[in-house]
Order: C-alpha cells, then structure tokens, then sequence
C-alpha cells in the first residue's frame, strides 16, 4: 500500500522506517547528522521551511508540511483497508 504524505510525495507504507516531529529533529544533533549526510548524496526531499514531521524510508527522507497525527492516521487507514475482505469478484 502507499501513503501520500503531502508535498506531491508518495511513498510505500511498508518502506517507513520512522514519522518524527520535525522540531525533535531540529533538537538532535544525531538527526541533523543523519539528514546533512543524505542531503549530499541526494535522500532528502521536500520542503524543510514549512515542515511539520520528517519521515524516514528505508532509502530517503522526506520532509512533510503534514502533522506527525495526521500521517499516522493516514498509515491507520491503510492497514485498515489491507485487512479488509476482497468481494469484487461477487459483484457482477
């Protein structure tokens, strides 16, 4: 499944790593290590200035003007709907 975490970036749902709150990630000398290091080789999108939450893949980060709440309630519907039963081959 796949989750549009805004900023005309989607990602697949079982590639998260980590949704952090951006400001825990200006706070961290460790995260900001982490983000400059894949800056330079080209991992980061998204816009930095109007970020609200940072979300680690198993290959990039991204930056998103979306609530850390409101990507994990996007990630619930996911696994919400993955569990649902498939009757489209009843409707005919």
């Amino acid at each position: 499944m796949f989750i549009h975490i805004g900023n005309d970036n989607v990602i697949q749902s079982g590639d998260v790593i980590s949704i952090i709150d951006h400001g825990v990630v200006t706070s961290s000398g460790t995260m900001d290590k982490m983000i400059k290091n894949n800056t330079k080789q080209k991992k980061v999108f998204g816009p930095t200035d109007e970020a609200k939450s940072v979300v680690v893949t198993n290959d990039q980060i991204y930056f998103s003007s979306l609530s850390v709440s409101t990507l994990k309630k996007r990630a619930s519907m996911i696994s919400t709907i993955s569990k649902l039963d498939d009757y489209s081959d009843e409707i005919e």
